[in-house]
């Protein structure tokens, strides 16, 4: 059974926390025989071992301890959130879903059924070979939405080693790969997944303080917002031990303004995919954007600047796009980077680069100078095409001041001289009210993201 290491170190903590949701607390003995309750109740006929079943919900008890339950039952699952609220039905047709499993606000269950039966080559691999699945679909915003089929058996295989033992957010998503990760890291090694209503600057704040969180998993954009809150200086954030941070380029005026106003904390820059799963990471410092990635499992070069991965863990395939593997087995990321020995830094998205006049630009670089700047809240940078240059850079700002746009742009050309070259320098920039942030705490980099 693929998760009876976890049923083992259960069984051995419990009177221990396991789980913090709605302000109680449930056990690791709880947990157990919840888990095992919903085996005997899968068991009984509610669905077939190897069904595709969807599971709406965020993280709750009862979520997390069905989640187990399929995964031992054979099944394969496919985990949606509120963020993807008005893609589900195009999700649940992509991957087939046969079995609709919705968990409300009040952690209550309501099984439906599809008229699907799912035929996919992929799904009939799992299927033939009695392993559970997991499909995750990417966040769609430069086009559609890609969804990755696991084997979840090498998913889970590198929670068999101990590591730290860690009070943990669930601060990352039910059905983003880091989400998944953070929740059986925690469990693996006995720690508490702490759960927030909402993922608001106050309200993690709040819940750090109170449940004594020590490893808190979240974006760079989160970081962002959580400085331009100030409510880290509204509570006692002791307990925190780590930061770590990924699912986008991390900007180093974030990481050093973050580094000062919490100097106790570990600042750990992560890696993954939902392809590929989440890479053992280590950054040069806590003030570093270099870091080395790998471990036991993953396998790393660089072609042609670009970063591609060889792992155990890589997904199967996509349901509805080409393999994204080379013949000899290791996938583009896409992400452009640095090298420095064994250490790399990761300069952004090739696909996300803009070509002026045929040089590149990587919105980071623009993004960090512009957000050093006083009364700059926030900024994402994008191109926009040029009949002349091919494309200009574009700078989208919320601003804490009360300038015009033409104000603005006097200041951040003079700003901008002798930190970026002529040609990085925003030719187009619009002054905007609302956060520049997607419900998975990502920049959105178009006017209307997918």
């Amino acid at each position: 059974m693929a998760i009876e290491f976890l049923l083992d170190a259960f069984a051995t903590h419990q009177a221990d926390d396991a789980i913090v949701w709605r302000d109680r607390v449930y056990s690791f003995g709880w947990l157990s025989e919840t888990v095992r309750d919903w085996m005997r109740r899968l068991q009984a006929g509610a669905v077939e071992p190897g069904s595709v079943v969807s599971l709406d919900a965020d993280f709750s008890p009862t979520a997390i301890s069905l989640m187990l339950a399929l995964v031992a039952h054979r099944c394969i699952v496919v985990p949606l959130t509120t963020s993807v609220e008005t893609k589900k039905p195009e999700f649940s047709e992509i991957a087939q879903v046969e079995v609709v499993v919705r968990i409300d606000d009040d952690d209550n269950v309501q099984v439906s059924r599809t008229s699907r039966t799912a035929g996919h080559e992929l799904f009939r691999q799992l299927k033939a070979t009695g392993r559970p699945g997991l499909v995750l679909f990417s966040s769609g915003s430069t086009g559609q939405s890609k969804a990755a089929v696991h084997d979840f058996g090498p998913l889970l295989e590198k929670f068999k080693v101990p590591r730290r033992r860690l009070r943990a957010m669930c601060f990352l998503l039910f059905d983003h790969i880091g989400g998944v990760n953070t929740l059986l890291y925690t469990l693996a090694n006995a720690g508490c997944a702490v759960t927030v209503r909402a993922r608001r600057p106050e309200l993690v704040c709040e819940a750090i303080e109170r449940w004594r969180v020590e490893l808190l998993p979240t974006s760079p954009t989160f970081l962002n917002l959580l400085l331009l809150s100030d409510a880290y200086a509204r509570h006692d954030l002791s307990s925190l031990k780590m930061v770590t941070y990924g699912t986008e380029v991390m900007l180093d005026s974030t990481l050093k303004k973050l580094r000062r106003v919490l100097p106790h904390v570990e600042l750990v820059q992560t890696y993954g995919l939902s392809e590929l799963g989440i890479l053992r990471s280590k950054s040069r410092s806590s003030d570093s954007l270099w870091m080395k990635v790998g471990g036991e499992g993953f396998e790393t070069r660089v072609v042609d600047g670009l970063l591609e991965i060889k792992a155990r863990s890589a997904m199967l395939g996509y349901l509805n796009a080409p393999s994204p593997f080379t013949e000899d087995g290791w996938f583009r990321t896409g992400d452009a980077v640095e090298v420095d020995g064994d250490y790399i830094r990761v300069l952004g998205r090739r696909s996300e680069s803009i070509n002026v006049g045929g040089e590149k630009v990587y919105p980071a670089e623009v993004e960090n100078t512009l957000q050093a700047m006083d009364g700059v809240k926030e900024v994402v940078v994008s191109g926009e095409r040029n009949a002349i240059t091919g494309a200009v850079v574009k700078a989208r700002v919320r601003l804490e001041t009360a300038e015009t746009v033409g104000e603005f742009r006097v200041r951040m050309r003079a700003f901008c001289e002798g930190r970026l070259s002529r040609f990085k320098i925003p030719q187009k920039v619009v002054l905007v009210a609302d956060e520049l942030a997607s419900e998975r705490f990502k920049k959105i980099r178009s006017e209307q993201p997918a």
